[in-house]
């Protein structure tokens, strides 16, 4: 029981880019386009992003990338490097510096420079045959024919506007 219970357990590997020196809010922007992809899609993303950000973004995916294959050779299990793919990625806020601008009239106006920690967690993909095993179950009617489970209903389609104003005009012509 616990050999198939850790079988069907998906398994993380996150690299982290530590007091990185841009706002988490600009880290973001580089990182959404990244989230969910598969990793060579998001390195040909991150090669071609003109963000400044794009270039530590990418070491810390590679470097998930090499955890992932490091841990699977060190614990004996089977990971295909292929079917990996971005699970999260995450810019949290580091510490901020504090700097002192000079203003006129001798007085000085504070600002801060904002530091970031940013996350990428990396996982394998389920298989094809685990995904059908998980599909939409199939319930067995009365005459003992398989009987699929209800679907979803389809939304309704919305009527057409009407013209009005095009039979008016030809109305009065």
């Amino acid at each position: 029981m616990a050999k198939t219970a850790e079988k069907s357990a998906i398994r993380e590997f996150r690299a982290e880019a530590r007091f990185q020196r841009t706002s988490p809010q600009k880290a973001k922007l580089v990182l959404d386009m990244i989230k969910g992809q598969s990793v060579e899609n998001a390195l040909n993303t991150l090669m071609f992003a003109r963000k400044r950000i794009a270039p530590v973004v990418e070491k810390a995916l590679r470097s998930a990338v090499q955890n992932a294959n490091y841990l699977s050779q060190e614990q004996g299990f089977d990971l295909d490097i292929d079917r990996l793919f971005v699970k999260q990625a995450v810019a949290n806020e580091g510490p901020r510096m504090k700097r002192i601008r000079p203003a006129p009239m001798g007085r000085a106006f504070r600002y801060q420079r904002r530091l970031a920690h940013i996350i990428v967690t990396v996982a394998e993909k389920k298989s094809v045959e685990a995904t059908k095993q998980t599909e939409a179950p199939v319930a067995v009617a009365e005459g003992g024919k398989k009987k699929a489970a209800p679907a979803k209903k389809a939304a309704a389609k919305k009527a057409p506007a009407k013209k009005a104003a095009s039979k008016k005009a030809a109305a009065t012509a």
